[in-house]
């Protein structure tokens, strides 16, 4: 299992030097708690909140038989990287392998510091998914008059895999979604006639698990 971290725009690659023991994923809704007469507080749901993903990891001083391969055993270098891209805020796809995550992110925040003595560092990184605003433009003919009104909207963009060999739809269901039984809308949404025929080299569209 390896933790990346990926910078598209300038094809940057961060892998984490020691896989980390765990991570934590927040997802949920926003809710308001509203008091009513006569009936007392009451809870209303609104839309999802933007997810988040809490690593901590260590960044070592020495060349452990742990380390990943090619792992810098300078830790500021790594915490350095870090700070450079939270602080231009910086679009980057967050993945890990052998699990479903694989999505855009900002840097949220990062803590780190060093507590044994042996010159390695202990870092928590926290990130936050990414979505994109666009414009969106309405008109109203009501009166002849043409009103153009900006509003940000997020839009759902979908990720995409490149098929390779040994590949099903089956298992890259369950590798994006963790239910391989999506197989058949997953076909559906790519335009897929045969589920089960796909090709070496064949780009699939992975949109958010709602749109399909």
């Amino acid at each position: 299992m390896k933790f990346i971290l990926f910078d598209p725009a300038a094809a940057d690659v961060l892998v984490f030097p020691v896989t980390p023991s765990g991570f934590e994923v927040s997802h949920g809704i926003r809710i308001e708690t509203v008091n009513i007469h006569t009936l007392g507080d009451t809870a209303l749901a609104g839309y999802g909140t933007l997810p988040s993903f809490k690593v901590d990891c260590m960044l070592p001083a020495k060349d452990y038989p742990f380390n990943q391969p090619e792992a810098a055993t300078d830790p500021y270098s790594y915490t350095r990287k870090l700070e450079a891209w939270c602080d231009a805020r910086t679009v980057l796809r967050f993945v890990i392998t052998e699990t479903p995550i694989n999505s855009p992110v900002k840097i949220e925040d990062i803590t780190y510091g060093e507590k044994d003595g042996t010159g390695d560092v202990y870092a928590t990184v926290t990130l936050r998914k990414y979505r994109e605003l666009s414009a969106v433009q309405t008109q109203s003919s009501a009166t002849g008059n043409t009103m153009r009104l900006a509003e940000a909207t997020a839009a759902v963009t979908s990720e995409t895999y490149t098929v390779k060999s040994g590949d099903t739809l089956s298992a890259i269901a369950r590798k994006f979604y963790g239910d391989a039984s999506l197989y058949p809308k997953l076909a559906k949404y790519n335009g897929i006639k045969n589920a089960n025929i796909i090709s070496i080299g064949q780009v699939i569209k992975i949109p958010d698990k709602g749109l399909l």
